[in-house]
């Protein structure tokens, strides 16, 4: 049950690893907001992960939900994408004076937003979709194998991935020290255009 337990965990750092928009926002809601706002994110994309893998091993038929509605949840995931983008931009553009070193003070309502935001777009990413996709066959074997062994696997895939977002996080605010405030607020500037072509891609390839 262990060695189940431990292949969820590196499958959920496999899953959480990539470089993309989720991992851009943590990022960038770290070294704008802080700790708190960095974990929060990567919390609401590992919970996402969890929730999939709680879906899949309760052996609902989601490989034909998701095939069917992955053009419709990227389009919401596009949407926000986009958005987000243009809230980094702005903040391009407002922040001219920001100090790398200033942490801005993070309230309840900005930390269950950085939660909302990154659950939603992980469950509306196209990458985490064909990743659960993949391991239902897998799943599902195991979960006939052994009564609920397929749950020790999701427990290991979320605390995987929050272990991923807790390292990102706190290897971020260590740079954030290091950081001057030119290239502090010119990140912006890359991971909001990033973001918006990000977001407009996955529009245009699902709507048109």
């Amino acid at each position: 049950m262990f060695d189940l337990f431990l292949k969820g965990i590196i499958a959920g750092i496999v899953i959480a690893a990539p470089v993309g928009p989720i991992g851009l926002l943590c990022l960038r809601r770290t070294l704008e907001n802080g700790r708190l706002a960095g974990l929060a994110s990567g919390l609401g994309a590992a919970t996402a992960d969890g929730f999939y893998g709680v879906v899949v091993a309760a052996g609902f038929a989601v490989s034909g939900v998701l095939d069917s509605h992955a053009g419709q949840m990227s389009v919401v995931g596009g949407l926000l994408v986009t958005i987000l983008g243009l809230q980094a931009l702005r903040g391009f553009l407002n922040n001219k004076d920001q100090s790398a070193n200033s942490i801005t003070t993070t309230d309840k309502t900005n930390i269950l937003s950085a939660f909302s935001t990154t659950f939603i777009l992980t469950l509306t990413n196209p990458m985490t979709i064909l990743m659960f996709t993949g391991l239902i066959a897998g799943l599902g074997s195991i979960a006939e194998s052994e009564s609920y062994s397929a749950y020790w696997l999701v427990c290991g895939i979320f605390l995987g991935s929050a272990i991923w977002w807790i390292f990102l996080v706190h290897i971020t605010l260590l740079a954030k020290s290091r950081l001057t405030a030119a290239v502090t607020r010119w990140f912006d500037f890359v991971s909001g255009t990033l973001l918006l072509f990000w977001g407009l891609w996955l529009l245009f390839n699902n709507l048109l």
